[in-house]
């Protein structure tokens, strides 16, 4: 059932792609594609259906979701252009961490700590927070949360702890 929500959270990816922003249909794949993201762990952990299998799919899930965010949110809000090079810098962390688990663990390696779930979240309600404030202070409050997570990240994948 988890990993069903997964594969729904990966549909409405790949619909928000066919919808204009701002529209009520990519509002409810949006939406329904956190939901699923909150929901999806919570129920595999409930279940005691969690596998490494989940957790995969889980992360090419996330991947997926933020890709297809980006590809349509990021054309509507005009950004600072520091905001775009802190987000590369975070992204070349994210790959030194993957390359990093392929070196250190011999396998892809998904870190699921509290601070990723959090960055997570704050991502997902980043659109949600320009009727809110500034784009650009929500912007460095995600940016902020999402560098320490990925350093985090790093640690953990070097250290072995909290490897799933």
């Amino acid at each position: 059932m988890a990993n069903l929500l997964t594969g729904c959270r990966m549909l409405c990816s790949m619909l928000m792609l066919l919808f204009p922003v701002p529209s009520p249909w990519f509002a409810a794949m949006y939406l329904l594609g956190g939901l699923t993201d909150m929901l999806d762990g919570f129920l595999a952990r409930k279940t005691h259906t969690a596998s490494r299998l989940g957790a995969r799919l889980d992360t090419a899930a996330d991947l997926f979701f933020a890709a297809a965010a980006l590809i349509r949110l990021g054309p509507v809000v005009l950004l600072p252009a520091w905001v775009w090079v802190w987000t590369a810098v975070i992204a070349v962390v994210k790959i030194i961490n993957v390359v990093s688990g392929l070196i250190c663990r011999r396998a892809l390696v998904a870190v699921h700590s509290v601070m990723n779930k959090v960055a997570g979240l704050l991502l997902f309600l980043f659109p949600l927070s320009w009727y809110l404030m500034d784009v650009r202070c929500s912007a460095a409050i995600v940016c902020a949360v999402a560098t320490f997570a990925s350093i985090q990240e790093g640690h953990y994948i070097r250290t072995g702890r909290n490897i799933e």
